[in-house]
């Protein structure tokens, strides 16, 4: 076989694997002011770092999440990169981690190289209108840490405008408000399968 076909099957594999099954969000003009706060928040580059009150809290909500997450991603080093910055990200997003996890979960099912028909990618399944819409059109929205940025301020901005409703928050970020499946499984995911009693911040 030669390196040539020997690359296309890998790109090949990599795509097929790659699908996702998450919807996308829609373009809607913004205000220069939510435009402006929007991109203020996705460009604030401070390192992730765990924030729970004590460290303890934080062992403990790794060692659980970890466990959970272990079927999925089998390498711990990536797995706990995922959970530190999910739990970084949702936190400062003002967002619950596990809520993160359960939309992770039913958007691209933890595969970072996701990507879906109508281009969303990433773990959180963030659509490239988003980059341009800000002017960072140069993210890389695979980038572990731009993905879940960008999903957590996005996740966040739609559940400012539906006043704190997750269900129509959830239809928004998935492009299908209205519609009950897709908010449903991120609920139950989030209550169910990443339900978590512990400290969380």
């Amino acid at each position: 076989m030669t390196r040539a076909t020997h690359g296309a099957i890998a790109v090949a594999a990599l795509f097929a694997w790659g699908g996702a099954i998450g919807g996308a969000q829609k373009y809607e003009p913004l205000a220069d002011s939510i435009r402006l706060s929007l991109a203020t928040a996705v460009s604030d580059r401070a390192p992730p770092v765990f924030r729970f009150q004590r460290a303890e809290d934080g062992h403990r909500w790794t060692f659980e999440m970890s466990k959970r997450l272990a079927r999925r991603i089998p390498d711990r080093a990536r797995r706990i990169a995922l959970l530190k910055t999910v739990q970084y990200e949702a936190t400062r997003a003002g967002l619950d981690p596990q809520l993160v996890l359960g939309v992770i979960e039913v958007e691209s099912a933890f595969r970072k190289y996701a990507a879906s028909s109508a281009g969303a990618r990433g773990y959180m399944q963030v659509m490239p209108f988003w980059t341009k819409l800000l002017k960072r059109s140069r993210d890389n929205l695979f980038h572990l840490r731009t993905n879940i940025r960008y999903g957590c301020v996005i996740l966040r901005h739609y559940l400012d405008i539906e006043k704190g409703d997750y269900f129509r928050a959830l239809g928004r970020y998935n492009g299908s408000l209205g519609q009950a499946p897709y908010p449903n499984k991120v609920l139950r995911a989030w209550r169910g399968r990443w339900h978590y009693d512990g400290p969380r911040n």
